[in-house]
């Protein structure tokens, strides 16, 4: 209870008890609970400032603890990336090479997540930045995932089609040489034996006696057939597919028709001198998508390591050509 206070009559020499009116003690107990207040505030400001409250520090742990996954997800996707690496790898420099099928593109690979700003939805958190850069490289493994799972059908079915491709690949000496010693004018500079310069020679010859019989080196459709008296003179073209052609030429006649489907060793025309050539021979060429080739790296079903080795001894010695 607040001490009682007095004030002094200086008429009547006494000291009379102060009442106060209703007015001031209102005002007097406003002013102490505003003051009351205030305190209460300063200390709740200099508390918070200090000390977090137990929902701020639930707050925290869980910002926390989403932190620590996010650095978990990320190292994981760190080792699937690098799993894909490997997969892209083997994929492009084994699997492909023994289909001789095109590698995928890096750009194609790598590429970007392009269109509108797919991410928006996560923007304006305080950890949308860290949100942001994981959502984008989830969807880049996504695409490489899915890119690899593309190839691998594909390559499936190339897998199916790996016994036709090796009935078709042109893989056996067009003519009967045995011992070898048919082997002529192999690929690359010559002299050409009419022009007397060095001319480059896309083929290989095999001299043999006219009428020798010419073998279809794989299996395919024979898609050209032309009689000239200059260039290849009476030539065949044979469709293996997968991207494999060759020609036979200077031949003396024929022994298939445009549009006959043959198998490897069928016979398809006879050793002849037609066109421009000096002697009985036959001038046999392989493309790969267009390109010629050397046909000696393609008689794998008839050579061995060492014949493969004389073969190609003996068709580099030849300083000229028959055609």
């Amino acid at each position: 209870m607040p001490p009682t206070k007095y004030k002094f009559d200086p008429d009547s020499l006494s000291f009379d008890k102060i009442r106060l009116g209703l007015r001031t003690l209102f005002l007097r107990s406003l002013a102490f609970f505003a003051g009351s207040v205030l305190i209460a505030m300063v200390y709740w400001v200099a508390f918070a400032s200090f000390f977090d409250s137990p929902k701020e520090k639930a707050l925290k742990r869980e910002v926390e603890q989403m932190t620590i996954q996010y650095d978990l997800i990320h190292r994981e996707m760190a080792d699937v990336e690098n799993v894909l690496e490997d997969l892209q790898k083997t994929d492009d420099n084994l699997y492909r090479t023994i289909f001789e099928a095109e590698p995928i593109p890096s750009t194609l690979r790598d590429g970007g997540i392009g269109g509108v700003n797919r991410y928006e939805a996560l923007e304006g958190y305080n950890n949308s930045k860290l949100v942001i850069e994981t959502a984008n490289r989830l969807d880049k493994i996504r695409k490489k995932v899915y890119i690899q799972s593309k190839s691998y059908d594909e390559l499936i079915k190339l897998a199916k089609d790996k016994e036709e491709m090796l009935k078709s690949v042109p893989a056996i000496i067009p003519i009967s040489n045995k011992d070898l010693t048919r082997t002529a004018s192999g690929y690359g500079w010559r002299i050409h034996p009419i022009y007397k310069i060095s001319k480059f020679h896309y083929g290989m010859d095999f001299t043999a006696p006219l009428g020798t019989d010419v073998y279809a080196t794989g299996n395919g459709t024979v898609v050209g057939m032309v009689s000239s008296q200059r260039g290849f003179g009476k030539h065949i073209i044979i469709d293996h597919g997968f991207g494999y052609s060759s020609v036979y030429a200077h031949l003396s006649n024929f022994n298939v028709r445009v549009g006959q489907k043959v198998k490897r060793g069928d016979i398809i025309g006879y050793v002849g001198n037609t066109g421009t050539s000096v002697a009985n021979h036959l001038h046999y060429e392989i493309k790969l998508n267009g390109q010629n080739v050397d046909p000696v790296n393609y008689y794998f079903e008839d050579l061995s390591s060492e014949e493969y080795e004389k073969m190609v001894e003996i068709a580099s010695k030849t300083g000229q050509s028959f055609d």
